[in-house]
């Protein structure tokens, strides 16, 4: 799984965004000015799931096998509270197939700008909320996005 994301922003954060599957031949976007996100050329929305206990929960893992080992702990103790979880291995397109409903929520530390910010953004277009995760002494600020009826007790988990 890879994607090519493309992100624009300014002082105010992201203007804009485009995460291309080149594989499924699938292009996510959205403008901060825009009312929602778009699947090639269609108007996409989020999960409205509010029960943690049936959401299908995204989530990713470094490189670093040293860091893995506290990210499996915390997979650990999210995996009993959740439907189930996905890991596909791209950060952008996990982020835009929670966008698209695929996924209910995702989360993961360790990220880069150019992981998260056109992802990011198509998420909030598409009606989800979108934190910033705070990273930890071996690994980068994260994301997590999820609908509301979800996002504090997901993020109560996660922190």
């Amino acid at each position: 799984m890879f994607a090519v994301s493309v992100a624009c922003e300014d002082a105010d954060g992201v203007l804009a965004g485009v995460v291309l599957d080149p594989v499924r031949d699938e292009c996510f976007a959205a403008t901060r000015s825009s009312a929602g996100a778009t699947l090639n050329g269609v108007s996409i929305h989020g999960s409205t799931q509010d029960e943690l206990s049936s959401a299908m929960v995204a989530t990713g893992f470094t490189y670093n096998a040293a860091v893995r080992v506290p990210q499996a702990a915390l997979v650990a103790r999210v995996i009993p509270a959740v439907r189930d979880i996905r890991r596909c291995g791209a950060a952008a397109l996990d982020l835009c197939w929670t966008a698209c409903g695929r996924f209910d929520a995702f989360y993961e530390r360790g990220l880069n700008a150019w992981d998260v910010a056109a992802g990011s953004l198509v998420c909030a277009r598409a009606g989800l909320e979108v934190r910033v995760l705070p990273g930890t002494e071996h690994e980068n600020d994260g994301v997590i996005a999820a609908p509301a009826g979800l996002m504090d007790a997901l993020w109560d988990l996660v922190v």
